[in-house]
């Protein structure tokens, strides 16, 4: 009874929706093959990575184990030489070294010498014009700059007593100060005395005079006369 009812036929003028109704076998075999194609190739990239590595893991058994490392040598100890032993091996090298030089006559010898002399001539030459140029220009620039103006100061005077006139075109003058103190606001009296140069020896024991500061004249004087204000009685 089964076969007979799938191999009927739908008459569609009896039932005109079974046409639509009816699904469709072609598109549903080609929706369900695609999925299928899908798997197909998720698991042929699977069954490839894992043939890779077993072939990567067969390779790594297949190759030699590397040798173990051997052990470095030892260095050698470096002998230490006494400061004797060391200047001789100095000399040695340095005598071994000359003997492989090419002998020179004597004339090339003092060429060579003559040629260095003219080398440090030129250096030296050339030092001292660099010298003087910055010399010349250290000048330039002091005499550049103004000179600060010579201000003539006053020249101090003071009145005393001539107390000596032994010696020639010399006096010596004894000035008398007094002076208040300053904490116990007493008049304190000193004096000091100065020599003095008297041209003409115009001035005598006792004479007050005026004397004005001068340049050194000698050791001791600094002092001018310029008058004689009283004679002395």
């Amino acid at each position: 009874m089964a076969e007979e009812v799938e191999n009927t036929e739908i008459d569609p003028a009896v039932n005109p929706d079974a046409s639509t109704e009816a699904p469709d076998e072609s598109s549903a075999s080609v929706e369900a093959s695609e999925p299928a194609a899908e798997n197909e190739a998720v698991t042929s990239d699977e069954k490839a990575g894992e043939t890779e590595a077993v072939a990567a893991g067969e390779a790594a058994m297949a190759e030699p184990a590397a040798p173990p490392a051997e052990p470095a040598a030892p260095a050698e100890p470096q002998v230490q030489l006494s400061p004797k032993e060391r200047k001789v091996a100095i000399k040695t090298r340095k005598s071994a070294k000359v003997g492989t030089q090419p002998e020179r006559s004597p004339e090339q010898r003092q060429a060579d010498r003559d040629t260095l002399r003219a080398k440090k001539a030129a250096e030296r030459r050339a030092g001292r014009a660099s010298a003087r140029a910055k010399y010349k220009a250290a000048e330039h620039e002091r005499t550049a700059t103004p000179a600060r103006e010579h201000v003539v100061g006053t020249q101090k005077t003071r009145q005393g007593v001539v107390v000596s006139d032994r010696a020639d075109k010399t006096i010596t003058v004894r000035i008398d100060v007094a002076r208040r103190h300053r904490k116990y606001q007493k008049i304190v009296r000193t004096s000091n005395t100065l020599h003095a140069h008297d041209e003409t020896n115009d001035a005598h024991i006792g004479d007050t005079v005026v004397v004005r500061e001068a340049r050194p004249l000698s050791r001791l004087k600094r002092w001018r006369l310029v008058e004689v204000v009283e004679r002395a009685k």
